[in-house]
């Protein structure tokens, strides 16, 4: 199969979805692969360096997703790609679909295959998410310090503790890979962390790695209300596994906290979980203020540190790219089963639950199309 490599063009998205050694091994497993000119530059990946493992270069977007049977990339197409897709086109992407109403009706109209990175699962766990979750984390935590800065409209407060001062204190809802990222990085800087989750078994697991520094709290309105009021950095990072984001964060609780306060969702990819929140941002222009509180809604976080995240990114979804192309996605899903869970919308059809359920929509039984 040929399988195209495009440069992204979301805002600032400097990834790219593999890098030449990943294009290597695509090669060797019997596909031809394209690369869009200067795909790489983000990470400091010349053409040449794509050439030399047997890449053909394409000048073009159109070149490129015209000869391709499959789209490999790190994104979801925007809206001035849905252009290109088509019937029995691969896209293996981050897809996001259920916060993403009109590409679901891109891929649904166009009959194009959409395989999202987010939604394979092995063991119950998702491990083409688990990299950018965890960088998505860390961000979190580097931006929300920016942001108390009182340059940046913040309340002018640091988040580590001085002799005789209070460290700031950071609230952390959801305690998954995200959550985590976000925790490991704001007790190493040393503030005050609390996490909330509705888990309590994942709380003390969080508990007996992280012991007296963190707090753990059971998820509730009245436990979630009281520390998000006393909250400097409020990072969201609730994550239902293809589906949409649910609100836990309400308006109500934000206007309670002291101005100059911040708020990261890293959940925004698929909604957000703070009602405030009502749009995503880009790293162009990444926040705005309601109710005197900062909000940074940036839905491609890791696009930032783009070369760790491209080589993390490659490390994991090789191998489901050589499938896919290698047996076309029919086979390769029904012979994987994780595989087959990171199809969401086949020939027309929505054949993943949770995206057919965030809009009402029909959903299929994918084995009707085997």
């Amino acid at each position: 199969m040929i399988i195209g490599i495009p440069k992204e063009v979301k805002d600032q998205e400097f990834r790219v979805s593999a890098t030449p050694s990943t294009v290597q091994e695509l090669i060797k497993a019997g596909n031809e692969v394209i690369v869009q000119k200067d795909a790489g530059a983000g990470i400091g990946r010349s053409d040449e360096s794509y050439e030399a493992v047997g890449a053909r270069i394409v000048a073009t977007a159109d070149e490129l997703w015209n000869q391709a049977g499959m789209i490999y990339k790190v994104k979801e197409p925007v809206a001035s790609e849905y252009k290109y897709l088509r019937e029995n086109l691969i896209v293996f992407a981050y897809m996001h679909l259920a916060a993403d109403k009109p590409l679901i009706d891109a891929f649904v109209q166009s009959g194009a295959i959409s395989v999202g990175f987010e939604t394979i699962e092995v063991d119950k766990k998702l491990p083409l998410l688990k990299p950018m979750s965890e960088i998505g984390g860390c961000i979190a935590i580097h931006e929300g310090a920016l942001l108390l800065t009182k340059t940046n409209g913040g309340k002018g407060k640091l988040l580590q503790g001085l002799p005789g001062v209070a460290p700031a204190h950071v609230v952390i809802v959801g305690g998954g890979v995200a959550g985590t990222g976000a925790i490991r990085t704001a007790l190493g800087i040393g503030a005050r962390v609390s996490v909330f989750d509705v888990n309590v078994e994942r709380l003390a697991q969080l508990a007996d790695i992280y012991g007296s520094r963190l707090e753990t709290v059971y998820s509730n309105e009245y436990n979630l209300r009281k520390a998000v009021a006393s909250a400097d950095l409020v990072v969201g990072a609730v994550l239902i596994p293809g589906g949409k984001t649910p609100i836990v964060v309400t308006e109500d609780m934000v206007k309670s906290m002291e101005e100059g306060s911040v708020i990261v969702d890293i959940a925004v990819d698929q909604g957000a979980c703070v009602e405030t929140i009502d749009r995503p941002t880009t790293h162009s222009n990444p926040t705005y203020v309601k109710h005197g509180v900062t909000h940074y809604a940036v839905a491609n976080i890791p696009g930032i540190v783009s070369k760790s995240a491209t080589y993390a990114l490659s490390n994991v979804t090789t191998k489901y790219a050589i499938a896919l192309a290698s047996k076309g996605w029919k086979k390769a899903a029904h012979a994987d089963p994780s595989l087959e869970k990171g199809i969401n919308i086949a020939e027309g059809k929505v054949v993943y639950q949770a995206v057919a359920d965030a809009y009402g929509m029909d959903y299929y039984d994918i084995h009707e199309l085997y």
